[in-house]
């Protein structure tokens, strides 16, 4: 169940990158974020934000994530670093980021974030045929009725 449930959030996040993300541990409110994915690196994703931007100094962080369609919500963990890698910045550049940053790639106040994952929490909601029945006729509801939960590493 967890490989399904990992695989699920992937095509979820690819379908709508956005997150609400967060420092670990602050009461600052989290900031909604633009995940960009790279399909080969499922251990991680990036962030192009500013330099003054509260989170451009990294650190352990929490992120939310409810799919399009709100079938999928997840909490994930890990660590913002700055990502120093050209390439990588290169690779991930694109007009709408482009679009931000009078100075382009070189510009003094963008800042590329890496998020790299710790674990997450992934529930998915579709009741299903049982749920649905049960819902409607206020019958009681078991775990799993409404869809499944897991626990994963990312």
């Amino acid at each position: 169940m967890n490989e399904d449930i990992r695989k699920q959030f992937w095509k979820a996040l690819a379908d709508s990158p956005h997150v609400m993300i967060g420092a670990t541990g602050e009461r600052e409110h989290h900031i909604p974020m633009h995940a960009q994915l790279d399909k080969d690196a499922h251990s991680a994703f990036w962030f192009f934000t500013a330099t003054d931007n509260r989170l451009a100094g990294g650190g352990p962080a929490m992120a939310q994530f409810a799919s399009k369609g709100h079938d999928l919500f997840a909490c994930i963990s890990g660590t913002l670093r700055r990502e120093s890698d050209r390439a990588v910045l290169d690779r991930l550049w694109n007009n709408s980021i482009a679009a931000w940053y009078e100075g382009g790639k070189d510009d003094p106040g963008l800042v590329l974030l890496r998020f790299d994952l710790d674990d997450a929490e992934i529930w998915t909601a579709d009741p299903g045929i049982t749920g649905r029945f049960k819902l409607a006729t206020g019958m009681t509801m078991k775990a799993g009725d409404l869809g499944k939960h897991a626990e994963v590493a990312l």
